[in-house]
Parts: C-alpha cells; sequence; structure tokens
C-alpha cells in the first residue's frame, strides 16, 4: 500500500475539548468490560501479529492467540503468507504447541491429519478406508489476514472492511522508512500489572516526559510534539530530536538510516499508535514496535522489537550497535511502565474519580474517544 515516494508531514491544528476528563473506574477494573473489549475489539478489528521478516523461509511459522483463539501464521511454498485457526479438522486437537518453529508441512499430533502450508489436507491416515471421504472438504479454516508495510495483521470478524480500506488514512505515509524490508535485531517481552489503555495513554502523551525520562528529555524535548492524526484509530505525529543526536544510550546513531530519511527527519521521531494494539515509533535509524496484548483488566503482555535496515550490520559493522538503541528504550520502557502500574494500583482505590486532561493531553483523549466509539 506505500507510496514510493514519503507524503511530506502536514501538522493538523489540534482542537482540544474543554473539559475532556480520563475514563470511568470500570473501564480499567471491571471483568465484563474487559470481555466485551475481547470480543468487540480484539475479536473484530484488524489486530497486528507479526512482521513478515518473522516468516523468512517457507515452512517458518508463528503461532499467536488472538481473542482467546490460536492462529498460525505460516509461510507457503509459493512464498505467500497464510493464517489459520490452530484446529485439526478431525477432532479439534490444538496443531502447533510452539510459539514459533519450521516444518515441510502442518500436522495433528493426535491421528497424524497432515495439512500442507497452504493449508489443504493432503494425509488422512485411513480415512479412505470408510464412506466416502474427500481430502479437499477438509482443508484447515483460514483467518483473514492483509500485511501492511510488512506488518502481518488479522481479523476473526467478516464484518469488518478490508485493511487496505481501514487503513487509507496511512496509505503512502511510511512508505520511506522502508518498513516491509526490515529486519528485527532483538525483541524484550513485558509483562506489565496494568490495563492496556494505559499504556495507550501513556504512549500518546510526553506530559509525564520531565520527570518520568531524564535520559529520553535530554535529547528530545518535552515540549515539541506537532501531530498530524489526531482523531479516529491512527494517532500521533514527531518530536524532536536535538541537532546530530539519536535516541541511544551514547546520544550517537546506532546503525545506517532504515531508509531514504528527507532532512528535516533526521532530527524527528515519530510516534503512531494504531489501534488497537500497536504502537509504531520510527527514528531515522531504528524503527521500535509495541504489540499489545491484554491478558486481564489489570495485566497486559507487551512484545517489543527493535528494527533495523538488512544491510546494517553488513554496511559498517563499526557503526551497527543496536543495544545502545535497545538499552536505551529498555530503560525508557520500564519507566513508563512503572508509572502505569501505579495509575492502575491509584484508579483501584474507592478514592479514584475521573481527572481532568491537560490541554497537552489532547491525543490521548482523542484515543479515549475513538476506544469508546469502538467498544460502541
Amino acid at each position: 500500500m506505500a507510496a514510493s515516494q514519503p507524503t511530506p508531514f502536514r501538522k493538523t491544528v489540534e482542537t482540544f475539548t474543554a473539559g475532556a476528563r480520563t475514563l470511568p473506574q470500570r473501564y480499567f477494573v471491571a471483568p465484563e468490560i474487559f470481555a466485551e473489549e475481547q470480543v468487540k475489539i480484539f475479536g473484530r478489528q484488524w489486530v497486528c501479529v507479526g512482521h513478515q521478516s518473522q516468516l523468512a523461509k517457507a515452512g517458518d511459522y508463528l503461532v499467536q492467540e488472538v481473542a482467546g483463539e490460536s492462529l498460525i501464521l505460516v509461510r507457503d511454498l509459493q512464498g505467500t503468507v497464510q493464517g489459520f485457526y490452530n484446529v485439526c479438522r478431525h477432532r479439534g486437537t490444538r496443531l502447533c504447541e510452539t510459539a514459533s518453529g519450521h516444518g515441510a508441512a502442518i500436522q495433528c499430533p493426535y491421528h497424524a491429519w497432515t495439512y500442507a502450508l497452504d493449508g489443504r489436507l493432503v494425509g488422512a491416515p485411513h480415512m479412505d478406508d470408510g464412506p466416502r471421504f474427500e481430502k479437499a472438504d477438509y482443508s484447515l479454516h483460514a483467518v483473514r489476514l492483509a500485511l501492511w508495510e510488512g506488518f502481518i495483521f488479522v481479523s476473526l470478524s467478516d464484518l469488518v472492511p478490508p485493511l487496505e480500506k481501514v487503513f487509507t488514512p496511512l496509505a503512502g505515509k511510511f512508505g520511506h522508512w522502508n518498513l516491509p524490508l526490515l529486519r528485527s535485531a532483538r525483541r524484550i517481552e513485558y509483562d506489565v500489572s496494568a490495563n492496556w489503555k494505559l499504556v495507550f495513554e501513556n504512549y500518546s502523551e510526553c506530559y509525564h516526559c520531565p520527570g518520568v525520562h531524564p535520559l529520553l528529555s535530554k535529547v528530545s524535548p518535552s515540549d515539541s510534539a506537532e501531530n498530524d492524526l489526531t482523531e479516529g484509530p491512527f494517532l500521533g505525529g514527531f518530536m524532536a530530536i536535538k541537532q546530530g543526536k539519536s535516541l541511544t544510550m551514547s546520544g550517537e546513531a546506532c546503525a545506517r538510516a532504515v531508509g531514504d530519511i528527507k532532512a528535516e527527519d533526521h532530527a524527528r521521531v515519530f510516534y503512531y499508535s494504531i489501534f488497537p494494539n500497536m504502537l509504531l515509533s520510527m527514528h531515522p535509524d531504528y524503527v521500535m514496535v509495541h504489540q499489545l496484548w491484554p491478558q486481564s483488566p489489570a495485566r497486559t503482555l507487551i512484545q517489543c522489537d527493535w528494527f533495523f535496515h538488512p544491510d546494517a550490520s553488513g554496511s559498517d559493522p563499526s557503526g551497527y550497535n543496536p543495544e545502545d538503541a535497545i538499552e536505551f528504550w529498555d530503560v525508557t520502557n520500564k519507566q513508563d511502565w512503572h508509572v502505569c502500574e501505579l495509575s492502575q494500583k491509584g484508579i483501584e482505590s474507592r478514592a479514584y474519580q475521573p481527572g481532568p486532561y491537560s490541554p497537552r493531553e489532547s491525543v490521548p483523549a482523542a484515543w479515549d474517544r475513538e476506544y469508546l466509539r469502538q467498544l460502541g
């Protein structure tokens, strides 16, 4: 979907809704609302489940749970990324037990029904001995799957419009970051004792940065945010990076540029939230992506990947130091998770009441509006 040329950044005028307040307590603690979110949001909308580079070769697969459903993501022999429910067509047995791997086919561990990488049933021992049986009638159940900028999205619903239509506001916007070509150098998983919405709200503002992120604030001024997406499922914009600096522990670039980054963008970091589970942070020399997986009203699993240009390590080994960026954001992430956990604890108190958003929190307020709209 990405155009070959970048879309120029255009700042839009943000309108802060006077009187906007944080969500009521029940949205962060009630099991019935958590269950409703799983059905209406994670069980319906397009959800990010990975990047195509994680399925580099035919036979590579991932297993991801979405809204209580276990899904197999696999690259078939034609190079196409496929998605299937992790359920055997014989007696419903779970097919893949490991989170990732490689195989020439998908075989049930119970009765050895075997499926090709494109989901076709190709082996069913002794089934030909009984009444008429056609393998073609028992392919794996497919899940709706689409790619956006190299990232894999699935939807469990047939009612949601195609991904290309839903993602129209982002069409061509990030072409010059080479997102489909990038490779993850590292993944860190965080188990955070906070509601998933608090993580989104935290990501969407830097009102908290001077006190919570002293290292980040030294290289990226907390008052430099300019947002161009301010309503709907896609929110965010850029913040300035001090001239000649990078968001790393050393303050220096840790790799070659990820793409054809224009002059002004070498001094910017772009932050976008993609509803309902993706946080996309684009730096000149790397891209960081968070996937959020709610586990309960007060617990969220976060998978964080750091992506680099595929030629970064080979082009200039002395200038490729991914740990410089990974350590920087690991420190910053943990600072964010800590305050999110403190928020969760406070919201659970009988003393909690929705508080007023400041004018510097217009994007979290907009995120809340979109969340409530999606929840219906």
